[in-house]
C-alpha cells in the first residue's frame, strides 16, 4: 500500500492541511482528507477541496502540443520548448507578456518572476491575483506600509462582531466560515453581512445590509461619519498610532447624505456602525476589491477599524484571499514588488535583487507594469500563460480574444481550457497531488505541498517547465532542470531577509517538523503573529515614514465614477460572484468544450417587468460589449433590477467591462449595465446582419483532439 502524504489543499487560500494517498496501481489519488495534525485546520476540510483534488472533472493535458496547419498536434518537449524560446527571443522584452497564477507553488511563482523580470526583462508580467486582490494590497500598503492583513485566524474566536463585507465565505471559504459562524454564535456576538445579494453567508447572518451595487464606499464613509458624530472614535488609539484623522474628518459627508448615496437608511448605518463598539473583525472580498472604487473602499474599511480602535487581537481588517497561493504570489513572484515586498522602484532593492540573480540591474524593468488588462491592451506579440485561463477570466473576453489570436500564445496548464484552444504551444503541467513545493495562505502561513502520485510521462512540474524555458532564453539564470524545489525556496527565503515579509528563518526542514509557520520569520525560532503589534509592550509600530498607520484622504466628490450604469438601453445591473465550484474558472468542475448556457439569477419582480424577453426560461443577456445565452432562475435573494451570474462561467466575462481601479489596476467585475433580449429577437437580429459582417473572424480555435487529452483516472485506479 502507498504511504499517505501530508500536504496542503490548493483549492482556496484558507490553506488547509490535507492527507493524500496515491493509488496502488497507476497514477491518481485513492484518498484525500483533512490532516488532523495540521495547525491551520486541525482536520477540517471542505467537500469541494476534497472532490476537486481527488477527482476533478477537467480534461487533463498529457503531452506537449504545437500548432501546425491550424491544428494542435503532438510534439516533443524539445520542439515545444524551442518554439517558445524562439518566439520570446525574436521580440523586444516588453513585447512579451507573462501571466502567472495563484495556483502556482511559491517556488514556481518565484522562478517565473525571476525569468520574466530578470531573464526576459519585461514589464508586462503579472498574475491573475491582480484580478482579485490588488485593491486590498494597495490599501494595506497605503495604510500600514506593507501588504497582508494584520490579523490571523487566531483572532477569529476572540472577536465579538464579525462584519463580512462583499464576500461569501460560506461558499468560497467553508472551513474559515465555520470558524466565523462558531464565534458569532457565542453570547453577545454577531455576524453582520454587507452585500446587495442575499448570499449563503447573508442567510446565516444576524443582520444583513444591502447597499446599492457600487455603494460600498459611500456606506463605509457613512459608518465612519456616524462613529465621529456619536463618540465612537477611540481617541487614545488614533492620537498615539495614526496620522491624518483630522484631515479625513473634514472631508466626511453627513451620515444622511452618505446613507442615501449607498442606498440604505440611516437606521441601517447606525446598526452597522454601533457594532464596531465591540472587538470587530472586518472581512472583505471581491465585492469590494473588483471595482473602480476598490482601493478607496478598502481604505475606507481600514479607516473604520483605525478610528474605532479595532486593531489588535480579536479585531482588525482582514481581506479574504481567493486562490490558494495568491499571498505567495504577492510575496514571491516579483509582480508588484520584489521578493519579500521589496519596493519595486527602489535602487537599493533593485540592486539587491539583480545581484542575487546575477543579472545587470538595467535589465530589470523600471516599473511593475500596467496590470493584466493593460497588458492585454498593449497588444503583445508573445503571451505566455501559466496555470491561468484568461480567455474565461479576463473582463470583456471578446476583446482579449482578439489580442490573443494575434499573438504567439503559449499556454502552460494541467487542464484543457478556453485559452488552450487558441494556443500555439501547450505545455502540460503537474497539478494538485502531483506537485512539490510550498504554499502561503491568506494569514501568511507557509506549509509544504507534496506529491502523492506520479504524472504521465509527458507532464512536467511547473518549476521545471519554467527553468527549461529559462535556460534557453537566459543562460546561467537557472540550472538545468530538474530543479530542487528546496533549493529554490532557500534562494527565495534568503532574498527576503530583513524585509517586512521576512521568510529567511523558514526551510523545508523546519516546515517538515512544524508543518506550518507564519511569517515574518526572520530566524529559525520565530514566527509571525498579529502584525505591527508587540503583545509584551502593547506598542504599535508600522513600516511607514512616521511609524504610524495612515488614514486615507479620499473625498466623496472626487471618488472614481462607476464606469457604466443602467440606462434606458441597458436598464439592468449585472454583478458576478462565485459558486461553490467556481475556482480557477471552473476548469476542474465543468465541461470546457460545452459549458452550456450560463444561469442568470434574477428577482421575480424584474422577470415580471421583462417577461417579454424570456421564453421558456431562456433569455439572452446583452451588454455594450457582447451577449450570452442564459437560463433564467427566479431568485428573491437578488435585488430588483439586478442580474447575477457565476463568475467562473466563460460567458459571464463576455459582458463585463474592462475598466480598472486607477490605483490598483483591478477590473470592475462587479457592476456593469445589461439588458434582456428574447431568444427570438436575438436570432432575428443576427439574421439581419449583412453576410460580410457574419464571416468568422475569431481565428483558428480548433479544440485539442480527444487523443491529446486524458481524463483523470477514477479514484482507486
Amino acid at each position: 500500500m502507498v504511504d499517505p502524504v501530508s500536504t496542503t489543499c490548493m483549492r482556496c487560500a484558507v490553506g488547509c492541511g490535507h492527507i493524500h494517498q496515491g493509488a496502488d496501481i497507476g497514477d491518481g489519488l485513492d484518498l484525500v482528507r483533512g490532516d488532523a495534525a495540521h495547525p491551520v485546520n486541525r482536520g477540517l476540510a471542505c467537500g469541494r477541496g476534497i472532490s476537486e483534488t481527488s477527482d476533478p472533472e477537467g480534461d487533463w493535458l498529457t503531452r506537449p502540443l504545437v500548432r501546425k496547419d491550424g491544428k494542435l498536434v503532438r510534439a516533443t518537449w524539445e520542439d515545444a520548448l524551442n518554439r517558445v524560446a524562439d518566439a520570446i527571443g525574436a521580440v523586444d522584452p516588453d513585447d512579451v507578456a507573462v501571466l502567472g497564477s495563484g495556483q502556482q507553488t511559491n517556488e514556481a511563482a518565484y522562478a517565473l518572476g525571476k525569468l520574466a523580470r530578470g531573464g526576459i526583462g519585461t514589464r508586462n508580467y503579472d498574475a491573475n491575483t491582480t484580478l482579485c486582490m490588488a485593491s486590498a494590497v494597495k490599501a494595506y500598503y497605503d495604510a500600514f506600509g506593507s501588504d497582508a492583513p494584520p490579523p490571523t485566524y487566531d483572532d477569529i474566536p476572540e472577536a465579538k462582531t464579525h462584519v463580512v463585507w462583499g464576500a461569501n465565505p460560506a461558499v468560497a471559504h467553508p472551513v474559515m466560515f465555520r470558524w466565523i459562524s462558531d464565534s458569532a454564535r457565542d453570547d453577545d456576538s454577531q455576524l453582520v453581512v454587507v452585500d446587495p445579494v442575499r448570499s449563503e453567508t447573508a442567510e446565516a447572518a444576524d443582520h444583513h445590509v444591502q447597499p446599492d451595487p457600487g455603494g460600498d464606499f459611500a456606506l463605509a464613509r457613512a459608518v465612519l461619519a456616524w462613529l465621529v458624530e456619536n463618540d465612537g472614535v477611540d481617541e487614545e488609539f488614533v492620537h498615539a498610532n495614526t496620522d491624518g484623522f483630522a484631515a479625513l474628518t473634514t472631508s466626511l459627508p453627513s451620515v444622511d447624505a452618505a446613507a442615501d448615496e449607498a442606498g440604505v437608511d440611516v437606521e441601517t448605518v447606525e446598526h452597522l456602525a454601533s457594532a464596531f463598539a465591540d472587538p470587530t473583525l472586518v472581512y472583505w472580498g471581491m465585492g469590494v476589491n473588483q471595482s473602480v472604487r476598490g482601493t478607496a473602499t478598502s481604505r475606507a474599511l481600514v479607516d473604520c477599524c483605525l478610528a474605532s480602535g479595532n486593531m489588535g487581537p480579536g479585531s482588525g481588517p482582514f481581506s479574504l484571499t481567493g486562490q490558494a497561493n495568491s499571498m505567495g504570489t504577492r510575496v514571491c513572484s516579483s509582480k508588484g514588488s520584489w521578493p519579500g515586498h521589496r519596493d519595486f522602484e527602489s535602487p537599493k532593492h533593485r540592486n539587491r535583487v539583480a545581484g542575487a540573480w546575477g543579472v545587470p540591474v538595467d535589465r530589470l524593468p523600471d516599473d511593475a507594469g500596467p496590470g493584466p488588462v493593460g497588458i492585454v491592451e498593449s497588444d503583445p506579440s508573445v503571451v505566455w500563460t501559466v496555470a491561468t485561463n484568461p480567455l474565461a477570466g479576463l473582463p470583456d473576453t471578446d476583446a482579449a480574444r482578439e489580442t490573443f489570436e494575434d499573438a504567439f500564445l503559449v499556454v502552460q496548464d494541467a487542464f484543457h481550457t478556453e485559452t488552450t484552444e487558441l494556443a500555439d504551444v501547450v505545455l502540460p503541467a503537474a497539478t494538485w497531488g502531483e506537485s512539490a513545493g510550498t504554499a502561503m495562505n491568506m494569514e501568511r502561513t507557509v506549509s509544504r505541498v507534496r506529491p502523492a502520485t506520479g504524472t504521465p510521462t509527458g507532464v512536467k512540474q511547473d518549476l521545471d517547465i519554467i527553468a527549461a524555458v529559462g535556460v534557453r532564453v537566459a543562460p546561467d539564470l537557472f540550472d538545468e532542470p530538474t530543479l530542487d524545489p528546496a533549493a529554490v525556496f532557500d534562494e527565495f527565503a534568503a532574498l527576503t531577509a530583513g524585509t517586512d515579509a521576512d521568510c529567511s528563518g523558514l526551510s523545508y526542514e523546519r516546515l517538515d517538523e512544524e508543518l506550518a509557520v507564519r511569517w515574518p520569520a526572520p530566524d529559525e525560532e520565530s514566527s509571525g503573529g498579529y502584525r505591527y503589534y508587540d503583545p509584551e509592550t502593547a506598542a504599535w509600530e508600522f513600516p511607514t515614514p512616521t511609524g504610524c498607520a495612515q488614514f486615507s484622504s479620499y473625498r466623496s466628490e472626487a471618488i472614481e465614477a462607476l464606469p457604466e450604469t443602467a440606462d434606458e438601453e441597458y436598464p439592468l445591473t449585472l454583478t458576478t460572484a462565485r459558486e461553490a465550484d467556481g475556482y480557477n474558472t471552473g476548469v476542474r468542475s465543468r465541461d470546457v468544450d460545452d459549458p452550456g448556457p450560463v444561469t442568470a439569477r434574477i428577482n421575480p419582480e424584474t422577470l415580471a417587468t421583462y417577461s417579454g424577453s424570456v421564453t421558456d426560461q431562456q433569455t439572452v443577456l446583452s451588454s455594450p460589449r457582447g451577449s450570452a445565452p442564459a437560463v433564467v432562475e427566479a431568485d428573491e435573494g437578488i435585488p430588483a433590477g439586478m442580474v447575477w451570474l457565476p463568475i467562473h462561467h466563460p460567458m459571464a466575462n463576455k459582458l463585463t467591462i474592462a475598466a480598472t481601479d486607477p490605483e490598483s489596476d483591478e477590473p470592475n467585475y462587479k457592476q456593469c449595465a445589461v439588458r434582456l433580449v428574447s431568444p427570438e429577437a436575438d436570432a432575428a437580429a443576427a439574421d439581419a446582419v449583412p453576410a460580410d459582417d457574419t464571416a468568422d473572424t475569431t481565428g483558428d480555435t480548433t479544440s485539442v483532439p480527444p487523443a491529446e487529452t486524458a481524463a483523470l483516472p477514477e479514484v482507486g485506479q
